[in-house]
Order: structure tokens, then sequence, then C-alpha cells
């Protein structure tokens, strides 16, 4: 029971991994196509390359969502746990993905843990692991993603201000190329990470191993599956963030790209925290809009967004509670 239950968690973290790819995909590439530096298709190809080459680069934040966020029960109770957790963040992440809002996966998978470990009375470590490295992350990153993306936006029309705007454009439509590159790398990062935690947590748990080393295995399958998802392409999100929000030019996209990768590498390499792509990216491009002024970014509809990432982690929470009373029967006894 306790062999099923384990490849039953493996088998649903890979499919988180995927709805991961196809809801976060437009992250990477959503502003590189509305600026037409690539097309949808050619997009989606470098963004699952560069997924898979990134969750292969570090497993700092897996080791953060295996040890730091609940302690669930050894062996068939713990692992029940586990896939509750599961339960609520793939549930939410279709729910989002179904009305085009770019939501956090992190964050729902991190509710879905801490709904499942409240649920079955698991040890929840508020301080040191949800709150330092969640929330306060999870705050600050699309802060620092708004006033770099502002910042950066600003001093880059002070220096091409008597530049021809024509040049401008197809010089960054290139550039977008390694920039939406460079995103889709730090996505890669930080999200096939979440996935390699779960696992890990999930084999400790079992009892099949005593340490929070990620196997190699786990580091290849999360990597393909986020890279199938992401190739599967997430249309309805690619629309809001390359459109809705803020009308993008090349250059916009470029800094708005390249602000955002800077916050994925420095929170993974640095404090290993487990942040929101679709968080800094939405914020670096409304940092970028507000620089042309305030009223060109299209504020209702960041509103929504707003909404989502509140609703976000108390929603999967709520999700993968309900889910364990109904997860518990695949326990003995």
């Amino acid at each position: 029971m306790l062999t099923a239950a384990l490849i039953m968690i493996i088998v649903l973290a890979l499919l988180f991994d995927y709805t991961n790819g196809f809801h976060d995909a437009a992250n990477a590439i959503a502003s590189a196509i509305s600026t037409r530096a690539l097309t949808p298709r050619t997009a989606l190809v470098i963004a699952a390359v560069a997924n898979l080459g990134g969750a292969l680069l570090s497993t700092g934040v897996a080791v953060t969502i295996a040890k730091s966020i609940i302690d669930p029960p050894s062996g068939p109770q713990g692992m029940v746990v586990v896939l509750a957790a599961l339960v609520g963040a793939i549930a939410w992440n279709f729910i989002t993905w179904y009305f085009g809002l770019p939501s956090s996966s992190s964050q729902a998978l991190i509710g879905g843990l801490v709904g499942a470990g409240l649920a079955s009375g698991s040890t929840v470590h508020w301080t040191t692991g949800v709150v330092e490295k969640v929330i306060v992350p999870m705050i600050l990153s699309p802060i620092v993603g708004l006033v770099g993306g502002y910042t950066l936006m600003v001093i880059a029309l002070w220096v091409l201000r008597k530049a021809n705007p024509h040049r401008v454009d197809r010089g960054f439509r290139i550039a977008q190329i390694f920039s939406a590159t460079s995103l889709a790398l730090g996505h890669g990062l930080q999200d096939a990470q979440k996935s390699m935690g779960i696992i890990v947590l999930a084999l400790v748990t079992a009892g099949y191993q005593q340490n929070y080393v990620v196997p190699i295995w786990a580091v290849l399958l999360c990597a393909l599956a986020l890279a199938a998802g992401t190739y599967s392409g997430g249309w309805r999100i690619m629309r809001t963030l390359g459109r809705r929000i803020f009308p993008l030019r090349p250059l916009h996209g470029f800094v708005a790209e390249v602000t955002a990768s800077s916050v994925l590498y420095l929170t993974a390499f640095v404090i290993a925290a487990p942040i929101s792509t679709t968080q800094v990216m939405t914020a670096s491009v409304m940092g970028v809009g507000a620089t042309r002024r305030i009223r060109a970014v299209r504020w209702g509809v960041a509103r929504e967004i707003g909404m989502a990432w509140v609703l976000t982690l108390p929603s999967a929470a709520t999700i993968a509670a309900l889910a364990y009373p109904l997860t518990r029967l695949l326990a003995p006894g």
C-alpha cells in the first residue's frame, strides 16, 4: 500500500509539473510573442528546452519545499498528507488556467502543503518556513520586479533617447530571443524544483531515504515533465500577460524579462526561496508599462491578477484540506 501511495505521489507530482509548465509557459514567452520577436511555436520550443536546462541547475529550492514547510507523520498517514497537498495544488492550477489568470503554481503548492498539514494535524513551520521562506519572498519579489522594471526602463529610455525607433525595435526583437530564453531558464530553475521537493518529502516520509538529497532520477523526471507542459502551451494566460496588462514593444519586453530573470536567479541561488515566476514577470511588465504613464497599464486587469494572487494560498489550502479526508481512504486502517 505504501509503495502504491508513493507511486501515486510521484505521478501526481509530475502531473503538477506538467500543469505548471502549461500554466506558467506564458511567463517566459508571452512578451516575446506579443512583440513578434518569436513565433508562438518557436517560443514554446525555446521555453521548453530552457525549462529543461534550468531544472538541472540547482536543488536548493527543492530542499526548502521538502524540509521547511510541514512535517507529516511517517508512514502511510504521511503519504496521504502529501497526496492531499498535490490535489489542492493541481486543482487550483486548473481553475486559474481555465479563467486565464496568471496565478502562482508555487503558492498553490505551498497552500496545498499547509492545508493538508493543518487538516492532518501535522507540524507546520509557520515562522521559519511559511513566513520566512514563502510569505516574505512572495511579497518582496513582485515589488522588486515592479521597481526594478520601472528603474531599468527609465535608464534604457534615457540611454536610447536619441536612437532611431525602428532600429531600436529591430535590435530588441533580436535581444528578446536571449532575454526570453534567460527567463525560461530561470522558470525551470525555480519551478521544476517544487515537484522535486514533493518527491523527496514523500521518499523521506515513506522511509526510503533519511536525508533530503534529490535523486537524479527525480531531477530528470521533473525537468522533462515541466518541459513537456511548457511545450503544450498556455494560450489563455499568454494573452493576459502579453496584451491585456500593457501593449508591449520589444524594448519593454526585453527589460521586463531581464528584470524578472534576475530576481529568479537571485532567489534560487542565494536564498533558495520558492518564489512565483508569474508574480515577478507580471510585476515587471507593470513596472515597464508605468514608465509610459501610469494609466498606460490596465490596472483593472492587474487587480484581477492581484486577486488571484491573494486567493491562491488559502484556496489551494482549502481544497487540500477538503481532499484530505478522501485521500485517507488510501491509507490502511
